[in-house]
């Protein structure tokens, strides 16, 4: 998996705009994607962006960038309190606790655990609108399904979809990932 994939599907987060973004990468094998991993977070952690490997499967991998602070104030939200408690997940005070619980929902489950939304930085309410809707009777679609506020949404997925297109760009011009990435 080559650094531009990276930022051509994690460049909200690098921004600063958003808790994280996830994606799958091909990879010749799990070795290479720790290797990929280890080398992303060498140098994002300075950064305040960690990246950690979700799943390897037949060949690709499920990778997770996000901001660890901002994933703990979101994960604080009443909202998402209470779903997590509905989806079985222990109160565990950390980000990486949450998702050590994530991590394991996704190995072990035979359906998608759709609450990763909340990892994301999706707006609660359309998590649990998803998942009680079955994905049905949405008011608009971007990066996910909107339940709630339509127009908010609305403007996050252009700001996120401009951040991308700078990035992108700034990228092929020779702008690094440690360059890309902003400190908070």
């Amino acid at each position: 998996m080559s650094e531009e994939v990276f930022v051509r599907h994690c460049s909200p987060t690098m921004a600063g705009l958003k808790t994280g973004n996830l994606f799958s990468g091909r990879f010749a094998d799990k070795k290479e994607m720790n290797d990929t991993v280890r080398e992303l977070n060498r140098i994002l952690v300075k950064k305040g962006v960690r990246v950690l490997p979700l799943r390897y499967h037949g060949g690709k991998g499920l990778i997770y960038a996000y901001r660890p602070t901002r994933l703990m104030r979101d994960l604080k939200n009443s909202d998402a309190q209470k779903l997590l408690k509905k989806r079985g997940y222990a109160s565990c005070g950390t980000p990486e606790r949450y998702i050590a619980q994530l991590m394991k929902r996704i190995e072990s489950d035979s359906v998608f655990p759709h609450e990763i939304g909340l990892f994301l930085g999706y707006p609660p309410e359309d998590v649990c609108g998803f998942i009680e809707n079955k994905a049905d009777r949405y008011k608009c679609v971007g990066e996910w399904k909107v339940y709630g506020d339509e127009e908010k949404a609305k403007k996050t997925f252009a700001m996120h979809k401009k951040c991308t297109e700078v990035y992108c760009r700034l990228y092929a011009c020779g702008r690094s990932i440690e360059r890309l990435t902003v400190a908070v």
